[in-house]
């Protein structure tokens, strides 16, 4: 699946998914999440990939989902970025993430399912589902509970505020911390070490790292879609994207209600 929004590279055994739509600040739109979707599945069939690389620039990674396709939804077909998050979450190879720049949202939680996160010291990272009248995605109630504990994950999850990358790797988001000109060629330097390791081996340790967290994360993820999927439709949250796309304050006395 060919993607101007996604760019696919091959590097030895290495199969590079870069995010680039910096017009929209790399925000991840249908086209995009498919041709993720499409970089996953290549990566998993293919035996001469090892290692997974996602990717933005040194100084944005995304700005998490296209506001635009929450209000422009086809009822009858599923979400691409759910399918790309179930993806993800299941997907049997190391993953690499190199963050640059703002990691929004699902820019986030598409994390917490990467074996290794680098982040530059300039990156900045949000889980602002809340302020958008919807609840977490991605399994992230649940791993960043795990990881983070439920004081920090509770900071995270229900203020929705921007946090650093000394944050992130406090909650055990981030691995390390890198320096904006260092990230992309460290990044790729680590990818390149894992990938010469056994492949097998590779699969076996990651599968035995997961096994017990597997079943519950799919169980968290499905849990999630119902609750977010109901929450897009409820007055608050249309009220919240429609001011944003209009680029006004949202009608707080909206708020409160709890059903249309």
């Amino acid at each position: 699946m060919i993607s101007e929004y996604i760019i696919q590279e091959i590097d030895e055994r290495i199969l590079v998914l870069e995010i680039r739509r910096r017009d929209r600040k790399n925000a991840l739109n249908q086209s995009a999440y498919l041709a993720l979707i499409a970089g996953l599945e290549y990566a998993q069939t293919n035996p001469d990939i090892s290692v997974l690389l996602i990717r933005g620039q040194k100084d944005l990674f995304t700005a998490g989902a296209d506001i635009k396709d929450f209000l422009n939804q086809d009822p009858n077909q599923e979400p691409k970025g759910r399918l790309f998050l179930k993806k993800i979450a299941n997907f049997s190879k190391p993953i690499v993430a190199a963050v640059g720049g703002d990691a929004i949202g699902i820019g986030t939680t598409l994390l917490l399912h990467c074996d290794f996160v680098l982040a530059s010291d300039n990156s900045r990272f949000q889980l602002p589902f809340v302020n958008l009248g919807l609840c977490p995605e991605g399994g992230s109630s649940y791993l960043l509970t795990l990881i983070a504990g439920p004081k920090l994950a509770n900071e995270l999850l229900l203020n929705g505020k921007p946090f650093t990358a000394e944050i992130a790797k406090q909650a055990g988001i981030v691995s390390s911390i890198w320096n904006e000109n260092q990230i992309m060629n460290q990044a790729l330097v680590l990818a390149k070490e894992i990938s010469n390791k056994p492949l097998d081996a590779l699969l076996t340790s990651k599968a035995l790292i997961k096994k017990p967290l597997q079943v519950k994360i799919n169980q968290v993820i499905d849990s999630e879609i119902m609750e977010f999927s109901r929450l897009l439709n409820t007055i608050p949250s249309k009220e919240i994207m429609s001011a944003f796309l209009e680029k006004r304050s949202p009608d707080r006395a909206l708020f409160n209600i709890i059903k249309n």
